[in-house]
């Protein structure tokens, strides 16, 4: 149970991260810091915000039965797939007060946008979905690890490159295994 929770939510949250506008703005910070203490920020925050989601969905996973909750897992992960087609988008303006409101040193900076970034963001809400079915220590893990895995990888290409990932293809790739996710879950669903 432990290592499926893990997997599953490696799995979806780092396919939901990429091309998402918190990897974007880990794009954006690694352009002009070094890419350790971002890294570091952007894991901090992504812990604790991880941590609320899978006790929020921990939570109603427990007060709910499994049919409804595989029901509005299926349809919440369609609605993911819908969300990342439209995307995320950075603009120059964000990206500029980001690095304006950056006082502190990089590891705050990063920890604090990305804390904010993240709450409400389809990856919390996935991730909340996600620990109303599977184990929470592996969820939390899992979810956690996908995200800065992600977001790893836009930080090195950040410092290599400071350009954007190529979105469209990327949209549609973690709009895809959104949709498989989803159809996986309402067909589960229906069985009962």
């Amino acid at each position: 149970m432990f290592l499926d929770a893990l997997l599953i939510s490696f799995g979806v949250i780092f396919v939901a991260e990429l091309g998402d506008k918190s990897q974007l703005m880990a794009l954006a910070f690694a352009t002009r810091y070094r890419a350790l203490p971002v890294l570091a920020g952007i894991a901090a925050a992504t812990a604790v915000v991880h941590l609320v989601s899978v006790v929020v969905g921990a939570l109603l996973g427990a007060a709910l039965p499994a049919r409804p909750v595989n029901l509005l897992a299926g349809l919440a992960f369609l609605a993911f797939a819908a969300w990342t087609l439209r995307g995320d988008a950075l603009s120059e303006d964000e990206a500029a007060r980001a690095r304006r409101r950056l006082t502190g040193g990089a590891v705050l900076a990063a920890g604090v946008a990305f804390f904010l970034a993240e709450l409400g963001d389809k990856t919390m809400l996935a991730t909340i979905t996600l620990a109303t079915r599977e184990g929470l220590v592996g969820t939390w893990l899992g979810s956690t690890l996908g995200m800065v895995a992600a977001d790893a990888i836009a930080i090195l290409i950040g410092q290599q490159l400071g350009k954007r990932l190529p979105e469209r293809a990327v949209r549609i790739g973690a709009a895809i295994s959104f949709v498989v996710f989803g159809a996986l879950l309402l067909a589960e669903a229906a069985r009962g």
